[in-house]
């Protein structure tokens, strides 16, 4: 389950972050992760326990969102959502896209106590 390894990478970043800060506690995490990131929101969450143990993120609450995949058209310089399996352009049906959001997995937020 390589979802715990990137649990503990977010952990560090937060630790870091909230040492940074002087923060004595975490109290949420928020991240935004896109189906073709690799990484299965339901094992991440089942991991930030385990991670975040002895932490200063203890009992701090994992919020994830899902991003939406997102392409740009090659044909008709229009972008516009797309499936995770078929990345199609909705306006004008080709195939000839590039992918511009969906493969990410981003922190987007720490609530601390300072």
């Amino acid at each position: 389950m390589h979802e715990l390894a990137v649990c503990q990478d977010i952990i560090a970043q937060v630790e870091q972050l909230a040492t940074e800060h002087k923060a004595r506690a975490i109290h949420s995490i928020s991240l935004e992760i896109g189906p073709l990131s690799g990484v299965e929101a339901a094992l991440l969450e089942a991991a930030f326990p385990i991670a975040s143990a002895g932490t200063v993120a203890e009992h701090a609450q994992l919020d994830i969102t899902a991003m939406a995949v997102t392409v740009k058209c090659n044909e008709c310089h229009k972008q516009s959502e797309a499936s995770a399996n078929k990345l199609i352009c909705e306006h004008c049906g080709s195939w000839q896209t590039r992918l511009v959001s969906g493969d990410e997995m981003l922190l987007k937020r720490i609530e601390m106590d300072t």
